[in-house]
Parts: structure tokens; sequence; C-alpha cells
């Protein structure tokens, strides 16, 4: 994420690095780069010379404290003000009605009927709510059919009428049965275009008319920068809609239309998207994003993904067999299972601090699991439970049976070995500083 525009402005703040204080003449140089990286990122000139101006009156005249650099506090004020840019904070997402109803807008190919069903999947599961999709999509097929599969992959009904024609009567009546079935929201999937025209704007407003809903969010494809964004002003212009969604992060994203979306439109993006998972929404969160954009990383979302997935009771129960040095192939199996929930594997790692750059060129993703869980499936349940039983005949057998051979089979099995007795030595760590409590592991 972001990979392009977070190497310019490390290539930028590289010009203050060394110097002993901020000056006005080291400054300049170094907003007058990452004006141009932003402006390489797609962001519009006026917002980027908006932001650099303001990033060198907060620079010029800072005093810069023995504990930190030149560089470090430039870094600072620039991830403060990437946050203000782009909503300084969290906004509120309102899904409360009888039932509330959310209108999804945005051009066609945005990925706004996979949005639609990560949306109903994370107020199910995150809210607690029972949601209702809609395909107001009349003029594509596949976008009901698409909507029904999510639908029924995530558990929630899907509301369609494959021969109406009249989307404004689906509307209308997919609301009279979200409120006789006790559904509590409602999420209105609408059709898009591949560039703005007048019949798809009056078709919208209309339904935003009808359902009176409670948000209306614009999807934008977030590689499609500062289009993007003058997409999102038209939409505005006629909807006033609520918030935004920025989806396909995962893909080749320049950064210009997270950046400058907010400052155009002054509506907050509210969720952020990236692959085809259900379970790949996150709430938008400013400073987080700066952190990201900057390649601070992002543990907070990290650990709130962790939170999400991994059950208190079953952490409690590996870390007793932890402790006793007890932890075999089925637990090592089913953490597998969990992280593979979490998200795209890159972009998790990504979001430790200092690791996206390290890997951005590396092709990694869920798939690099297959291999070790292919050996563990080829385990016998005993095995599993008791490694040290592997011996060189078991070896070969589970090497046939995963398709490895014996030398990965081994190299596996050490690895886990080392994982083990890492495991054991960071317990006992933790177990002494609790003994010594002014020590710390």
């Amino acid at each position: 994420m972001f990979n392009s525009l977070q190497e310019k402005l490390e290539t930028a703040f590289k010009n203050i690095k060394g110097q002993g204080r901020i000056t006005e003449l080291n400054v300049a140089a170094t907003v007058k780069d990452i004006r141009r990286a932003l402006v390489d990122a797609d962001v519009n000139f006026k917002i980027a010379k908006d932001f650099t101006d303001r990033v060198k009156e907060k620079a010029i005249g800072q005093k810069v404290l023995n504990a930190i650099s030149p560089s470090q506090l430039m870094v600072k004020i620039v991830k403060d003000e990437l946050a203000v840019l782009m909503g300084s904070e969290e906004s509120v997402f309102n899904a409360k009605g009888n039932p509330a109803v959310i209108l999804i807008s945005g051009l066609q190919g945005s990925g706004k009927t996979t949005f639609s069903g990560k949306l109903a999947n994370y107020l199910k599961t995150k809210k607690g709510l029972n949601p209702l999709l809609v395909a107001g999509d009349i003029y594509r097929p596949a976008a009901m059919e698409q909507l029904r599969i999510l639908g029924e992959q995530i558990g929630v009904q899907v509301y369609s009428e494959a021969e109406n024609k009249d989307v404004n009567s689906i509307v209308q009546n997919a609301i009279t049965t979200a409120k006789s079935t006790n559904k509590n929201v409602v999420i209105i999937d609408t059709a898009g275009r591949l560039a703005i025209d007048e019949s798809m704007m009056t078709e919208i407003a209309n339904i935003k008319k009808i359902a009176q809903p409670q948000e209306i969010l614009f999807v934008v494809d977030s590689m499609t920068g500062q289009d993007a964004v003058n997409t999102a002003k038209a939409f505005n212009d006629r909807l006033d809609f609520t918030g935004v969604v920025l989806t396909k992060l995962d893909g080749d994203t320049k950064g210009g239309a997270a950046i400058s979306i907010k400052y155009t439109v002054n509506k907050p993006i509210k969720f952020i998207s990236s692959g085809e998972k259900m379970e790949t929404l996150d709430v938008f969160y400013p400073e987080r994003m700066a952190q990201r954009i900057l390649g601070m990383g992002d543990i907070s979302t990290l650990v709130e993904k962790a939170q999400a997935q991994f059950d208190q009771e079953e952490a409690k129960r590996l870390e007793s067999k932890i402790r006793r040095n007890k932890f075999d192939f089925a637990d090592f199996k089913l953490q597998l299972e969990q992280i593979k929930k979490m998200g795209d594997m890159k972009d998790l790692l990504g979001m430790m601090p200092g690791v996206g750059k390290q890997i951005k060129n590396l092709d990694i993703n869920n798939d690099s699991f297959k291999g070790i869980e292919a050996m563990i499936n080829s385990m016998t349940a005993a095995e599993r439970a008791n490694p040290e039983l592997i011996d060189m005949s078991r070896k070969k057998r589970i090497a046939n049976g995963s398709g490895k051979n014996i030398a990965e089979v081994n190299a596996f099995m050490k690895q886990f070995d080392q994982m083990k007795e890492m495991m054991k030595n960071t317990n006992k760590m933790n177990a002494l500083g609790k003994m010594m409590p002014g020590m710390k592991p």
C-alpha cells in the first residue's frame, strides 16, 4: 500500500537528516520534495501546496529536543498534518433506525457490490445487527447474482426482483420486507455506470428520496487517484453523501484519493476495503493511515484484527500448553487458520513498523501456508499431539502424503522445534519478570 509514495517521502526526509537543527533552508528543500511526492501520487497540486505550506509553517522555528533529530520531528509534523488532511478522527457510522437504511453509490467497477456484502458482514458480526441486502442494480444481472452469492457466504438475506425494472418499487418493497421480517438495517446496492451521466444521477437521487437513508456512502476505487476525487465531487453535489469508502487498497494504490478526497468534498472516509474476502473491511482512522503512508506501520489495527479472530478461552488454553512446553502441530495449524482469517498476509505484515518496505517486492499470500498445512494434514492425530513420535519412517509417509520431500519435512520440523524453544524461553522470561517486578523481560 502506497509503496511509491513512501519511498519518495523517505527521500524527502533525507534532506534534513544529519542536520543539527531545522532551518528555513533545509525545510524549504524537504517541503519541495514532499510536494513533488504528493503530486506524483496524484494529489491535486493546490491541495499538495496548501498541505506543504502548513508543514513548512509548523516546522520553521521548531526547537529540536536532544532526544530527537530534525528529520524525526519533520516526520511527526508531516504525519500529524496528513491525519488532519484525511479527517483527524474516526467518523461515526449511523446504523440506527427502524430499519436503518444505507445507500451505496459509485461508478461501475468501483467495488460497490463486494463492499455491500462486506458491510453486511461487518454489521452482523461486529455490531450484532440483522441486515437485509437489496439488489438495486436492475441493469446488470451479474450484480444481482453476485450479491446473492455473497449473501449466502455470510448468512445474510438478499432481496431482489429479477423481473422488475422499476428500482424505486424494489426499494420500497425491500424496506417493507425488512420491517415485516425484523431486519434492523437495509443496505441498498445501486447501479453504477462507466462514467457519470444524468440518468444515473436522477435514478439514485430518486432512490434517496424514497429510502430516506441514514447513510449514503460513495464507494471509490482507490487506484484511480484524482479521477476518483473529481467523481466524488460530482456525486456529492447531487447526493450530499455522508461518507466515502476506499476500495482495492491492496492494489497499486498511489494514495491520491485517500489523501485528498476529504479536502475536496469535506466528507469523511468511513471505511477502507481490500481484497475479496468478506472480513477485509476496516473502519478508517486518519492517524493510522498517515502512519502507514509514512511506513510507520499500524500496530493498533493489527492488534484489533488479532483480537477479533482469537478466542480468549482458546488463548488461555494455548498459553497453558506453551507454559508446559506442550504446544503441538494441531495447535500450530489452528493458529495458521486464525491468522489467515485476519486478511491478506502481505497487508498484515505491512502493518508492522519497518516491515512494509522490506517485503514490498516479495510475493506473499495466504497460499504460502499450503505446504505447511499439507504436511500437518498428512500426520496422524497422535503425531500432531506428540511431535516426538515422528521418526524417519513417519517423515517419509508425511512427505509422500503432502507432496514434499524429506528435506522439506526436516526443515519444517526443525523450524517448529526452534519456535517451541523460543516460546519456552519467552515464557521463562515473563515468569521471571513476574517474580522480580523491577526486571523487564
